[in-house]
Parts: structure tokens; sequence; C-alpha cells
């Protein structure tokens, strides 16, 4: 069952449906007692959820292949009809299909009242649709993975089998996808990161990441550049507790709303519960001084540490943790100063993007939840504002309904790496509850007391998660002026040895982070474990070298060098090392 608007399905999106209902009817073939949950695609494909006795493996992937290319080439067509629920229940009764029935009792519950089914050949489903018209339609696919997945997502529920799949209306686009996909697996950041020295899991932590000191030097970069174009910006930065008493939580909502995603503890009798979010935190700094208009815009900085309590089967490397930091920042502003100041954010965000060279970015206004604090009255007057500012802005958004925090609205932006995946990275949400339920003021123009909004927004969002979007982005090869190591000089042989100190030992001086690999090894060697470690820069010497004191200069991924005097080498590793303050310069 699909759960998508059959309105708003493309062309590919129907081919990839229409593919997982005939993977559906390949995997009932060869198991006949198969139940089936649902099977949606999804952004690069589909899947499909299974119950079935046999433990499903990547090598069962080919004999399912083959099936679907029978029914393929039987060139069955699609047949749609409509039911009412209790003829739909009765249906799939007679099918054994219970989760089926389950989720046509659940439309119930809602006012639904009859269902479809697409029925291909001997084999039936419940969807909406829409299909193609026949199977013979489907010109290329491919089944890519299996996974487990917790029926309905609870671990309350069986656990199914999820198999994955693609489709694409040429062989062609299939083989760049697959191209890609194979790509994916040599930059994962797992791998990489392991490679690479940057940071480990441990057993101890779950999903919790021990950053070495070559990846601290990438984290702490990291937040270095948003330090940095905090000032232009006018920021303070300010440092919140990671525990307070469940009192605040309760107060600010999270208790009531997302308790489930929190750490909790007590002390002398008091709970408390470890801050799975910054925000509340920054509400006490406003309101330890009174504050007038003319205070405002305050924009507080936090890169204060958060836990949520996200379930195992979820967390996957640096993208999704249980401890992170984010670039995380809230402004207090009057309502008359909402418009400029997400426009700066937008500016900031940008910026970065550009600096990444993130250049497909896709803006979406996310609106009210079903589960949320705050009246309509409040959510409207922050809806408007957020749209009235991306409409002024000029810049192109679509609309998630429901999709806000339980708090606000909120604008998100998704950016497309170098793979073409999408991630969702800067967030910006307007806040008119958490002043309303902490009693925030100032004092107006007029003498009066006034309610502040809030803005809560990150650019980076998570540094963990930008991180690993990043080390998969760039492929492990960071710009020079993030890398952990920045140059590596290299003697040809003994006699170099000092004049390549002396280079080292300038180039630390000036704050570079540059190594010396003296060893009696050859230079094939040497060369091959510094491209290996994505070193962005070697720097070797011989003899023709010292003579005319320069450096043969090779840059990561390439094979040729070029040859630099050692002032030339330092103006351009300044120019290079200083590429992200030309953020604070625009």
């Amino acid at each position: 069952m699909n759960k998508e608007d059959p309105a708003i399905h493309s062309e590919v999106e129907t081919l990839r449906h229409s593919c997982a209902h005939v993977m559906a009817h390949a995997i009932q073939k060869i198991w006949p007692n198969a139940k089936f949950g649902i099977g949606p695609t999804i952004e690069s494909g589909f899947y499909y959820d299974i119950d079935i006795d046999t433990k499903l493996s990547p090598e069962d992937l080919p004999r399912i292949e083959a099936e679907m290319f029978k029914l393929i080439n039987a060139n069955q067509g699609f047949v749609r009809k409509e039911h009412s629920l209790d003829e739909a229940i009765e249906i799939f009764r007679k099918l054994g299909q219970t989760y089926k029935i389950e989720l046509i009792e659940d439309l119930r519950k809602v006012g639904v009242q009859s269902v479809s089914t697409y029925g291909e050949g001997d084999f039936l489903d419940l969807c909406r649709g829409p299909h193609l018209q026949k199977t013979g339609q489907i010109k290329a696919f491919k089944l890519t993975s299996v996974a487990g997945a917790y029926w309905r997502g609870s671990e309350k529920n069986p656990q199914l089998q999820r198999i994955y799949g693609t489709a694409y209306p040429s062989k062609a686009e299939l083989h760049e996808h697959m191209r890609l996909i194979e790509e994916a697996k040599k930059r994962d950041h797992r791998k990489l990161g392991k490679e690479l020295d940057l940071f480990s899991f441990h057993p101890e932590a779950p999903a919790s990441p021990f950053f070495h000191p070559k990846g601290t030097v990438v984290y702490n970069r990291l937040v270095q550049l948003m330090r940095d174009l905090y000032r232009p910006y006018q920021y303070d930065e300010i440092i919140t507790p990671q525990i307070m008493d469940i009192s605040l939580w309760k107060k600010s909502g999270h208790y009531d709303n997302y308790r489930e995603d929190m750490f909790f503890t007590e002390s002398e009798e008091r709970q408390f519960a470890i801050k799975p979010m910054n925000c509340p935190a920054a509400t006490f700094v406003y309101s330890s001084h009174k504050r007038s208009y003319r205070d405002l815009p305050l924009r507080l900085a936090d890169f204060g540490r958060v836990h949520r309590n996200e379930k195992s089967g979820v967390t996957a490397g640096l993208t999704r943790v249980r401890t992170f930091c984010q670039d995380d920042a809230h402004i207090f502003c009057t309502p008359e100063q909402i418009e400029t100041e997400i426009k700066k954010v937008i500016e900031m965000s940008m910026k970065i993007y550009k600096l990444f060279d993130f250049t497909d970015i896709r803006i979406a206004l996310s609106t009210r939840p079903e589960k949320r604090v705050g009246g309509d009255e409040l959510w409207d007057q922050a809806e408007v504002a957020l749209k009235k500012v991306l409409d002024n802005t000029g810049h192109a958004y679509e609309v998630n309904p429901g999709d806000g925090a339980f708090y606000g609205p909120k604008i998100d932006f998704r950016v497309k790496d170098a793979l073409k995946r999408e991630h969702q990275l800067s967030t910006i949400q307007l806040d008119f509850n958490l002043p309303e339920r902490f009693d925030l003021t100032y004092v107006g123009t007029d003498n009066s007391s006034n309610r502040p909004v809030m803005v809560h927004r990150a650019v980076l969002g998570s540094i963990e998660r930008f991180m690993g979007v990043l080390v998969e982005h760039v492929a492990g090869a960071f710009p020079f002026w993030l890398a952990p190591l920045q140059a590596r000089i290299v003697p040809i042989g003994d006699g170099h040895t000092e004049y390549c100190k002396g280079l080292m030992t300038e180039l630390q001086e000036l704050g570079y982070r540059v190594d010396l690999d003296a060893r009696n090894e050859s230079m094939g060697l040497k060369t091959r474990e510094s491209q290996t470690a994505k070193i962005p820069f070697m720097a070797v010497a011989g003899d023709r070298e010292m003579q005319d004191g320069q450096f043969a200069i090779r840059k990561y991924g390439e094979r040729e060098s070029k040859v630099l005097g050692r002032a030339e080498l330092l103006a351009f590793f300044k120019e290079l090392n200083e590429v992200p303050h030309q953020l604070t310069r625009s």
C-alpha cells in the first residue's frame, strides 16, 4: 500500500510503485505463504515489507529478480477495483493477509468509506495506485538490499523483512544509479572514518561517537567556522547546563511532546532530564535581565551538547546519533524584526552551502503538526510570517503540511551532495509559544510590556551529522583549510631531511598542520600512503630543489607536480587557508 496521493505521483514514482507490486507478486510465487506490509516508493526507489519464515539474504535477490522478469515478460495488465471496507477485509482474510486487514481497519477509524485494490495475474494488493497499464512497461530495475523493519515502526510489533529496489525508465539511467551506489559504498563515512582515523564507535556508549585527534581537528574547525561567521552577524555565545529539573521540560512542552526521545536521571530525590534541545535554556539567559526593545534582536548562540534517546534500529554512523552538538542559536526579536532576522539566517546558510560546494538546494516550509503546543491563533501568525519571508526573498519553496516542530513552523533546507543524495541541513523555526510559556517580555517604545518572538536556527545542524555528510560529499578529501593534516613534507634522501625540517618548522609556527616523512622508504610507497591518507599536498625536495630553494608540490589526486619557491609556497598555502574567511568579508 502506498501512502502517497496518486495525484502527486510522478511518472518515475508510478513506475517504481508498479515494480514494487511485481516484486511482491514474485515473492508470493516463491513463498506462497508470504504476508505483506506496505510497499511505498521512496526517494531513490521502493521497498516492500514482508513476513516470511525464510531468513532472506542478498543472495536471494537474483532469485526474486528472475521471477520478476517472468512476470514482466508476461506483460499482464494492472486492474484497479474499488471495494467497501467490509468487502476488502473479507477479500484479504481469505488471502491470509492480516497486515492488510489492519491497514483497512485503521482507515475505517479515520472515516474512510472505501479502498482500492490492484490485481495483476493471480496477485492482488491493497493500493491507492496509480500503476502502469502493463507489467511489460517496466524496462529497467534492480533489487538492492535486504533489511529488517518493525511493523508500523514499533519494536512492540513483529519484525518484518524489507527488500529495497529501484527502477528507471531506461537501462542507462539504472546503470548510472548503480554506479552511484557503488561510489557511495566507497565514500561511506563509517568506512572512511576508520580508514582516515577520524572517529570510532564502541558498545559501551551506543550511537555515541569517539572523535580521534584527526577527527577532532575537523570537528573543532567546523565549530570555529561558525564562530567566525557569527561575528559579522553579531551573535553572542552562551554556555548552558546539560541537566535540568524535569519541571523545566514540563513547562516547555518537551515532557508531553518529546518524552520518549529524552534521557532522565535523579539526584537528591529530584527528577532531572538530560537536555535534548538547547532552546529552553536560552530563555533563562534572556529573562535574567529586564529587556527593552533597544536590546532586540538578541542573538544567542549555544554549542551545547544534547542527548536524544534514538532507537538503536535507526542510528547510523554520525548521521543519527544519541549525543551531538548543533551550531544552535536562538534569536529574540520583535514581530517587526522577524523578516530581517530570517533573511539573515538564509543568507548565512547560503554562504555555507557555497563554501562546501552544495549547489542543489531545496527549501520547504513545514507547517503545524498534529501533536503541538499553543493555540491556532499563534500558529496562524507564525506560519503567515514564515510564508511572507519566503515569498519576499524570491526563493522557490514547497510546503510540507504537518512537518513543523511541536512548538512552531519551520523552514528546512535540503541539499544534494556529490552523489545527488539529499540531506537536510539548515533549519529555521519560528516560535511564538515558548516566549508565552516562559513569560518572556520586553519594554516597548511606549513603556508597555510586550512579548518577544523566538527564532530557533541551526545552519550546519548537528556538527556530527554535517561531518558525516561532508566526508561522503568530498570522499574524505577535505579542503586544505579543514584537513586534519594539510601537507606532508618529504625529503627524497637523508641529505635533504634538514632542508625539509626547516619548512615543516616554519609552517607549524605559522599554525599549519604538517608533518615530515623522513623514513628510509621508497618515494613510491610514501606517495601511495600520502594519497591513501588523502593529505591535500605533498612537498618534496631533492638535490635540485635544495639548490634552487624550491619544493615540488603535488596535490592530492593529481599526478603532476609544480615547483614553487619557499615564498611562493607560503603565499599559496596562505591563500588556501584563507578560503573560509571570505564568508565574513562578503
